[in-house]
């Protein structure tokens, strides 16, 4: 179903998708937060919406693995900088 968008939508998606990126990186910084609190089933479902933003941002597998298994928010916060520095 193709869609004809005006000018305007047009350049509201395409902002949209450009600050993908910079969302996700908030998000993630979040979700750091929300880590620290959390414990239980709370924590597991955390971790799975960490998992998620991690592989939008292209975080490779290895670092995701490590992360999780690790399970400390710390080094969480850790990547969160680096993703700051890069940019």
């Amino acid at each position: 179903m193709a869609r004809d968008f005006s000018p305007y939508q047009q350049k509201v998606i395409k902002r949209f998708y450009d600050n993908q990126n910079p969302i996700a990186h908030e998000r993630l910084a979040e979700l750091v937060g929300e880590l620290y609190l959390s414990s239980g089933k709370k924590r597991e479902k955390v971790w799975g919406t960490i998992i998620e933003t991690m592989k939008k941002l292209e975080i490779p597998e290895s670092r995701i693995k490590h992360l999780v298994e690790q399970d400390k928010p710390e080094l969480l916060a850790q990547l969160v900088k680096e993703l700051e520095a890069k940019g």
